[in-house]
């Protein structure tokens, strides 16, 4: 601004046309985020008090950890709840450092520095995140070790209808099953076998046992989106072939 009021008489006519434009520019673009300050400063402090909200509730979720914990430890085998042990340590450590950068939020809010409030809310959110699914992921656990113990049928019934699903799919439109496709469904048919015949002893691995089960179900998976890609292209998967393959032989 001082040199535009300078003038063309002291830094000519070009570089003061252009410093002019650029002036006008720059203050337009500052007006456009006066004007819109209202609305920043609306939208911080409701993710101010969302936030803080979550973080209350979060901390009582916290707490409510160690119980589940203490259950697991009694009912079940050490492979099924170790790798859960630093949850509420770690839950309750991320609730406290939302909480330091909570405040940290609410000091730049108050200075206006939307920037920093912006950055430190999406690392509150972050830190919440992580804590919710740790506590999640517990919970969980218990509830399905709990839904195993009582009865596995279920769980291996929900496996072998998927796995008798695709080998349906890969039989369509053929009469010898590609091996690319047969494999692995064999493979997933004598998984859930082992599966089932390991649970043993007084306290069976149950949490093996689910992620065997769930690991078989996403191999499954692979192979009916690949069948459905070479169907949906006319690739090898959408007609007849040849080659060896027991997938028409239904899971047990």
């Amino acid at each position: 601004m001082t040199k535009l009021n300078e003038g063309a008489g002291q830094h000519g006519i070009r570089d003061t046309l252009q410093r002019a434009d650029r002036v006008a520019r720059e203050a337009e673009a500052v007006r456009g985020r006066a004007a819109r300050l209202p609305e920043t400063a609306a939208e911080t402090d409701k993710r101010l008090s969302s936030l803080r909200t979550r973080t209350q509730a979060l901390h009582t979720r916290a707490g409510k950890v160690e119980p589940v914990l203490s259950e697991l430890r009694r009912r079940f085998s050490a492979d099924c709840w170790q790798d859960l042990q630093q949850v509420p340590d770690e839950a309750v450590r991320a609730v406290r450092q939302a909480e330091e950068k909570l405040r940290e939020a609410r000091k730049a809010r108050d200075e206006q520095r939307w920037p920093d409030a912006t950055s430190l809310l999406s690392t509150v959110r972050a830190l919440l995140n992580t804590a919710d699914e740790a506590v999640k992921a517990a919970g969980d656990r218990l509830q399905r070790l709990n839904e195993v113990s009582f009865d596995q049928t279920a769980e291996v019934e929900r496996t072998r209808f998927a796995i008798r699903d695709a080998q349906r799919l890969a039989m369509a439109g053929r009469t010898t099953p590609d091996p690319r496709h047969a494999r692995p469904l064999d493979d997933a048919v004598a998984r859930v076998d082992r599966a089932v015949a390991g649970l043993t002893g007084r306290h069976p691995d149950y949490w093996r046992f689910l992620t065997e089960l769930d690991a078989v179900k996403e191999t499954v998976q692979r192979v009916v989106e690949q069948l459905r890609q070479e169907m949906g292209a006319g690739g090898p998967g959408a007609g007849p072939g040849q080659g060896p393959g027991r997938a028409r032989r239904n899971g047990r």
